[in-house]
């Protein structure tokens, strides 16, 4: 794999993909090659075929996951490989449509309190009160934080897209104390990685997650917590105290309103707006007997 690996390497720099895209595509390749015990290149459409359904049926991945994996494999053989692709042999799924789940602001509440540790409390209360993605939130820095102008800048996002945040006046004084808190004061990263907080270079990604589900485990929350799950609360509950969809779209960062329309289907203010066509029926308040 090391000169397959390195052609692949150095076509995805080409093109400038982002670092987190490129790991992905980097790995998934691996992950095809270990799963046949063969070098990738002597590999075709009917081995991507089988990797597709061991993916759906065994490992029980998403349409989107298995889809990422696609894409990353269509660029190994038609960029890296220059071979041809044909997505009639290789079609990619049909993605679910499905609804995250949502918290209520109070559970929201509670799996901030039940944080087990207080950096884990400060990257739960930044994911909620920015909207931030998993990734977005490890490489933030401290020069991001605008106390001025009260904004987050989030660089380099989805997209490699940079775009502002509000910054909430509780945050601030929570990543105040968690300067504070810290015992080497880092030069660049806001969340330093190492178990102390203190290395040159920021956390992982892993380390928010199980801050997530620490937090959901230690408050009793029965519903699946990740830190998408914030940032999908942050969006609905914004929608319910009245913001508007363009104004969601652009903290989001999304590219196309349509993404930001789903946040219709869950927030309270919007499904509560009609009210169901049973209550207007004229029933009597009593159900037949068993017989």
């Amino acid at each position: 794999m090391t000169h397959l690996r390195k052609m692949m390497l150095e076509e995805l720099q080409r093109r400038n993909y982002s670092e987190n895209t490129t790991r992905s595509y980097i790995r998934t390749v691996e992950e095809f090659s270990r799963h046949f015990n063969c070098s990738p290149d002597r590999l075709g459409p009917r081995h991507i075929r089988e990797y597709q359904a061991e993916l759906f049926e065994k490992r029980k991945l998403s349409a989107g996951s298995v889809a990422v994996r696609l894409a990353a494999l269509r660029f190994f053989y038609s960029k890296t490989l220059k071979k041809g692709w044909s997505i009639a042999e290789t079609p990619y799924p049909k993605k679910d449509h499905g609804l995250p789940a949502i918290l209520s602001q109070e559970e929201v509440a509670q799996l901030i309190q039940a944080a087990s540790t207080s950096f884990h409390r400060t990257l739960l209360m930044t994911l909620y009160a920015t909207g931030a993605r998993n990734a977005e939130l490890t490489r933030l820095k401290f020069s991001d934080v605008d106390k001025q102008r009260m904004v987050i800048h989030i660089q380099g996002g989805k997209g490699r897209k940079d775009r502002d945040v509000m910054l909430s006046s509780k945050l601030l004084e929570e990543l105040r104390e968690h300067w504070h808190r810290l015992r080497r004061k880092p030069k660049v990263w806001l969340f330093p990685g190492n178990h102390d907080h203190c290395a040159d270079h920021p956390i992982d990604t892993k380390t928010v997650w199980h801050a997530c589900q620490r937090a959901a485990q230690r408050a009793g929350i029965q519903k699946g917590v990740h830190p998408h799950t914030l940032r999908h609360c942050f969006a609905t509950h914004l929608l319910e105290a009245g913001a508007d969809l363009r104004t969601i779209q652009i903290l989001l960062g999304h590219n196309d309103l349509k993404e930001t329309t789903r946040y219709l289907h869950l927030s309270q203010r919007h499904l509560h707006a009609a009210a169901s066509p049973l209550d207007s029926l004229p029933l009597d308040g009593h159900s037949p007997q068993e017989e």
